[in-house]
């Protein structure tokens, strides 16, 4: 926050820095350029001053720097309290001569290169308080003397390295500290006990390494404990119950360990719990009921354990549960009917691979936010329709988020009602389902792995569209010179924008003979989606819209000048918006269609992902990127997607990816709010929403990772985003992650531009989103001559592509 000045450098602290500018590199970078001999300090990109001349601050982060430290003459800065170097390329050892910097305050060196050992000379800067050395190659152990003088370090940040031995004790010694993450390393023993006595300490992250033994007591100090991450080490023995006191934790991350005993009762005093993780582990008993007092509860994982008897009905009461995963224990007894009370949070139910009886509980019907539900591998029996009817009387009233079921491998049977078929989902009931004679050859067609092709418009867009539409009709505005609006003969409003102007309301009608349901690809909660042959010959996507509306004219108007602005968006990757009818019998939007639907439909049929082969892939990777590209910062107004997908990326006859659905967005100026309700897929939402209501564009820009690495594997990476926390992602091959229906590229130029595209998907899916690329620095990267890769297929590591300079 220290203003530039005009103050010319002090001579000595110019000749460090334009003796270390030879040795930094960039094909980005126009910071270390502008230092020259004769500018003033205000012109040095990068550099801060005092009114002295002297440099208090070098912020060279982003930059994509290569180069090292080592002609950096640390003694020459004898002034500087901010050193952030994140996020570059920067290689060799930290040079010991860094413990000069006396008057350090912030060190940032995260993600760069980094090699050798931590120099015990940081212990020497006692005014230390930010220290960043993460996601590098330090491979040293952790030396205790490095903790001795930093009496006001605050925060320290060691994770992702090549750490090694154990915690020392002395980390104790560092009473202000409040953030401390040693995760993703390779440390060793058990947890001390000291470090328990932090007071100040809210957030500890020990996760994905070696620890063993049991977690140890949570003294009384300890009561500002906010997130305490321990999953995926070695860790034995119960959980405490002295850790379950911390009435101020909000996420416990236990999983993947070799925890056992039982779920203490004591687990209900964690009144601030958001998120509880604590499958794969060797808990047994049952669940408390007292879980059900955890009313801030939004996240609980206790899959893959030993749990037994009943799921407690109090569950129904965590009114914020948002995912709830109890799948692979041997739970019995009936599926409580009470979970049907989280009817606007519940998203993710999974019950699957436990010993449940009893029928479906049709309440379930009421989950209107669910898109993910599986029940399968229990002892479930009678009819499913109760459950049926009820989510299809709900598919008229709220957006349809549901896309997946799965009850196969239960005792079901019973008859399915006539609207299941144009459901956008895929349903399973397994090839044991007892489904009548009558609609074996009427239904299961339709009903399995059935992908709807357009997809629907979501909640945001469409709500304030509809209403600007009626607002529209209600008082006839004027066409502007732009559009062309006329009235039929029947006196219906159409408006089409950049198209031919020819289309007429009666055309549509006939076309789809009055909406007639054989005509339907997809139903969602706002519209059927419809394909209409025009008279010419043209085929077009109708979204049939059902009617929202708004005493708020004002804001009515607004929308529908979006509705004009949206139309006029051209771009090759974008779904064309044509245009809209309004009458009082419906609503239609007209899109262009897209042939070969979406990109999950492609992904999912066998013979049409071998089709899309790898140039394909990687363009299809492109055009996404550039679509976005344009909606972020082409247009007159930036938009936010919020729901990239591969459902609501389409393709057309020529495999070429066209994004759609991006009228979801909020327009971003400056009257309007960027915080809303969660929206997006499950699967691809930015981490940083389960916590802030603020939509970004880097939460477009984590969603196109998901969707750029899920079109080069050939199936959601999930699971693969986990295991990069693991140690296990030191070793894993780049060949690995590749789509097996296809024959491994044996092309150069194609393997560099497979392994570019999975470096900038991993750079997206970062989980700060101030650590992500921008998505217009992922276009043009894509699009340009990069120092490519020059590995063979079988020698490229992922931690390479994680570390590469872009």
């Amino acid at each position: 926050n220290v203003a530039k000045t005009s103050q010319e450098l002090l001579p000595a602290e110019r000749e460090a820095l334009l003796k270390w500018k030879p040795s930094l590199y960039s094909f980005e970078s126009r910071y270390v350029p502008s230092w020259n001999t004769t500018s003033s300090c205000d012109t040095w990109d990068g550099i801060t001053c005092n009114d002295e001349g002297s440099v208090i601050d070098i912020d060279l982060s982003y930059q994509y720097l290569s180069g090292t430290l080592n002609h950096l003459n640390f003694s020459s800065l004898p002034n500087l309290s901010v050193l952030n170097l994140g996020v570059n390329n920067l290689t060799g050892t930290i040079p010991r001569e860094i413990g000069t910097l006396s008057k350090l305050t912030q060190l940032d060196l995260y993600r760069n290169s980094f090699s050798g050992e931590l120099p015990v000379s940081l212990g020497n800067i006692t005014s230390l308080i930010y220290l960043d050395i993460s996601g590098n190659r330090i491979s040293s152990k952790l030396d205790s003397r490095l903790f001795s003088n930093w009496s006001q370090l605050e925060y320290l940040r060691l994770s992702d390295n090549f750490l090694v031995g154990n915690i020392p004790p002395g980390l104790s010694k560092l009473e202000k500290l409040t953030q401390l993450f040693l995760n993703d390393n390779h440390i060793s023993g058990s947890i001390p006990l000291e470090l328990m006595s932090l007071k100040n300490l809210h957030d500890l992250d020990l996760s994905f390494n070696n620890l063993t033994g049991p977690i140890p007591s949570i003294k009384r100090h300890l009561i500002n404990l906010t997130s305490l991450y321990l999953q995926s080490n070695h860790i034995t023995g119960p959980i405490p119950v002295s850790l379950l006191r911390s009435t101020k934790l909000q996420f416990l991350y236990l999983q993947s360990n070799h925890i056992n005993g039982s779920i203490p009762p004591q687990i209900g005093n964690l009144i601030s719990l958001v998120e509880l993780k604590l499958s794969d582990n060797k808990l047994s008993g049952q669940l408390p009921p007292e879980i059900g007092r955890l009313s801030s509860l939004e996240f609980l994982e206790i899959s893959h354990n030993k749990l037994n008897g009943p799921i407690p009905e109090l569950l129904g009461n965590i009114g914020n549960l948002g995912t709830l995963r109890l799948n692979r224990n041997d739970l019995n007894g009936s599926i409580p009917y009470q979970l049907g009370k989280l009817v606007y949070r519940l998203h993710y139910l999974d019950l699957s691979e436990n010993s449940l009886t009893g029928v479906i509980p049709w309440q379930l019907g009421n989950l209107v936010r669910l898109q993910y539900l599986n029940l399968s591998h229990n002892n479930l029996s009678g009819k499913i329709d109760g459950f049926i009817v009820n989510i299809c009387k709900h598919v008229s009233s709220y957006p349809s988020y549901l896309n997946q079921i799965d009850f196969s491998h239960n005792n079901l049977k019973g008859p399915l009602p006539d609207s299941v078929s144009v459901w956008d989902i895929c349903l399973d009931l397994g090839p044991s389902y007892d489904l009548p004679i009558s609609h074996l050859t009427r239904k299961r067609s339709k009903v399995r792995n059935f992908i709807v092709i357009i997809s629907i418009s979501s909640i945001v867009f469409l709500a304030l569209l509809v209403a600007g539409m009626y607002y529209f009709y209600q008082k006839r505005l004027k066409t502007s010179e732009h559009n062309k609006a006329t009235k039929t003969k029947n006196g219906d409003l159409f408006s089409i924008w950049n198209y031919d102007g020819k289309i007429a309301y009666e055309d549509i009608i006939e076309a789809t003979e009055d909406f007639d349901m054989k005509y339907c690809i997809g139903v969602g909660g706002y519209g059927s989606v419809y394909r209409a042959i025009l008279p010419s010959g043209k085929i077009v996507a109708l979204k049939k819209l059902h009617r929202w509306e708004s005493q708020e004219q004002a804001f009515a108007r607004r929308f529908t000048n979006e509705i004009e602005f949206l139309t006029r968006i051209r771009h090759h990757n974008i779904v064309k918006l044509h245009g809209f009818c309004s009458n009082p019998q419906c609503m239609f939007l007209v899109y262009e269609y897209m042939e070969r639907g979406s990109l999950f439909c492609v992904l999912s049929n066998e013979t049409d992902a071998v089709e899309l082969d790898w140039n394909k892939r990687v363009n299809v990777v492109k055009g996404i990127a550039h679509a976005l590209s344009y909606l972020h910062n082409d247009c007159s107004l930036p938009i936010i997607h919020r729901d990239i997908s591969s459902n609501n990326v389409l393709l057309n006859s020529e495999m070429e990816a066209c994004v759609s659905d991006f009228g979801t967005a909020r327009l971003l100026d400056p009257d309007s709010s960027n915080q809303t309700l969660c929206v997006g897929t499950y699967g691809y939402i930015a981490p940083e929403l389960a916590y802030t209501m603020v939509v970004t564009e880097k939460c477009d820009v984590y969603s196109f990772g998901i969707v750029a690495l899920e079109t080069i594997m050939g199936k959601h990476p999930g699971d693969f985003i986990t295991s990069l926390s693991t140690p296990a992602a030191r070793t894993m091959m780049f060949k690995d992650l590749l789509d097996r229906r296809l024959s491994p590229p044996v092309d150069l130029k194609m393997i560099q531009d497979l392994a570019l595209v999975v470096q900038l998907a991993l750079a997206c899916v970062q989980s700060r989103p101030q650590h992500r690329p921008t998505i217009q620095h992922v276009s043009q990267i894509l699009v340009s001559h990069v120092e490519p890769l020059h590995l063979p297929l079988e020698d490229i590591q992922v931690h390479q592509l994680m570390s590469y300079s872009m």
